[in-house]
């Protein structure tokens, strides 16, 4: 039987006693609810081959590949391989699969013309400890805002590409590592909840449309200052056969990259946005 049970914070539910490949419309719209008002939803205990992932996937929106081209799974490219191959030839740790996801808070796909609307990971293998996975609330980053600096806010846009401001293109093939940039509303407004939500990402912002550079710049600082509120974390620690989905309009996580690098730490991931308009 399904029970859904919320977390100590503002973020995040945790969901047992279903079986996602059977699962049915009642129950599945009870996930979606907990879903939208925690911003992150744990299912635990599933034992899913690739097509069962994706089809429960599908049920949140539309799959699309990943940008990072070199991490897709081999057979489905719609799925990005994590934590796979993170030793060089020559056995030496390669950070940027090691380190993925946990140079600092993010939202996934902000530098997408259509950002993305979640990203649902599975859990294949977990390390005997460390690697979590960290989240906190967009909404509660926004209303922590001095009133002052909401209104500098309103209406402006950022400026945003894969790489950000350092141009991080490790794992981005040189064809796809040019690409201009794409705007976004600091404040979004949840296209389902309602509510306001700071939308920013510092590691992909390259500028706060309308100001000059150092005006820009510390802007982007001050906002970083507001991203993340002690009331409002959720941290995840993994366990086998977990599946998480977390809303990318809402929420912002990072990696937390301090697990034994001789351990396995291997995820199967999508990136899902809304459904095509029919």
């Amino acid at each position: 039987m399904l029970e859904i049970t919320s977390t100590q914070s503002q973020v995040g539910a945790i969901a047992e006693g279903v079986d996602v490949r059977k699962l049915s419309d009642e129950d599945f719209a009870r996930l979606y609810d907990a879903w939208l008002a925690c911003n992150v939803l744990v299912v635990r205990g599933q034992n899913l081959e690739l097509g069962e992932f994706l089809a429960y996937s599908r049920r949140f929106g539309r799959i699309e590949p990943h940008p990072s081209k070199s991490t897709r799974h081999p057979d489905c490219p719609e799925i990005t391989l994590l934590g796979v191959d993170k030793f060089d030839a020559d056995g030496k740790l390669n950070m940027a699969i090691y380190k993925r996801g946990a140079s600092g808070w993010h939202t996934d796909g902000a530098y997408d013309e259509v950002p993305f609307k979640a990203t649902q990971l599975y859990g294949v293998a977990i390390p005997s400890r460390g690697g979590n996975t960290l989240f906190a609330s967009m909404y509660a980053a926004y209303d922590a805002l001095p009133d002052a600096l909401k209104q500098r806010i309103e209406g402006r846009m950022g400026a945003y590409v894969y790489g950000g401001r350092r141009r991080n293109t490790a794992l981005l093939n040189p064809e796809d590592r040019d690409k201009q940039p794409v705007l976004h509303p600091l404040v979004r407004t949840h296209s389902e909840t309602g509510r306001k939500a700071l939308y920013f990402d510092p590691g992909k912002i390259l500028r706060v449309e309308g100001v000059p550079t150092e005006e820009s710049n510390a802007l982007i600082d001050e906002l970083t200052g507001y991203m993340i509120q002690p009331d409002a974390e959720y941290h995840h620690q993994w366990k086998k056969g977990d599946i998480v989905i977390w809303d990318n309009r809402c929420s912002y996580h990072k990696a937390a990259g301090d697990y034994p690098p001789e351990e396995d730490r291997i995820h199967w991931r999508v990136s899902i946005k809304e459904p095509a308009a029919s």
